[in-house]
């Protein structure tokens, strides 16, 4: 027996919580509009549009994450055969590979990689997830060699400050050794002479 709920003033946070009362991820608000027990894997929705959503709930902000809310009433009564659910997951990393995995290569600079791997036929079963392996390898390959080039040079960047500052501080420290030093063999030295002066 579906439960009515109000869109509007329900907050989803993230992870899984003991009841309802307590809080409730976009999967558990599914269950409890679907009426089942609480959970965040109702057996009215989709498994692979479950997974899909418990990650994406749980990996967005507080603010972006209530985009999902009108979701909720939709779920219910997904559930599909292995079949659908096998289609609906080559769906799934069809759209991570050719759409998600593009977008964040692009902001990291690597263009010719996103460009390679949106070519790729879509994944729609085992072999064609074979076929785009090769771009998927090379944006991957890519994509780390950026990564250990930027940690590099972010690490000598670190040492280089960390360096300078260290000189800096060791050259102050001698410089203020030295004043101390001069102005106190000054004042054991030459005060002496200026008192006879006066």
């Amino acid at each position: 027996m579906a439960v009515e709920i109000d869109l509007d003033n329900l907050i989803l946070k993230s992870g899984s919580h003991a009841s309802f009362e307590e809080g409730a991820c976009v999967m558990e608000a599914v269950a409890f509009v679907a009426g089942e027990p609480h959970s965040d894997h109702p057996a009215c929705a989709s498994r692979v549009i479950g997974a899909f959503l418990r990650a994406w709930n749980d990996a967005m902000n507080h603010d972006d994450r209530q985009m999902l809310k009108p979701l909720v009433p939709r779920l219910i009564g997904t559930a599909a055969t292995d079949a659908i659910e096998l289609r609906r997951s080559y769906m799934a990393l069809d759209w991570h590979c050719r759409v998600s995995a593009p977008a964040w290569l692009r902001l990291a600079g690597l263009t010719a990689e996103a460009a390679a791997v949106e070519a790729t036929a879509p994944i729609v079963d085992g072999a064609s997830a074979r076929q785009a392996q090769d771009a998927l390898d090379r944006a991957r390959a890519a994509a780390y060699a950026a990564w250990a080039a930027a940690w590099d040079a972010a690490r000598a960047a670190a040492w280089a400050a960390a360096w300078a500052a260290a000189r800096a501080a060791a050259w102050a420290a001698a410089r203020d050794a030295a004043w101390d030093a001069q102005t106190s063999w000054i004042r054991e030295n030459c005060t002496p002479a200026f008192e006879v002066l006066k």
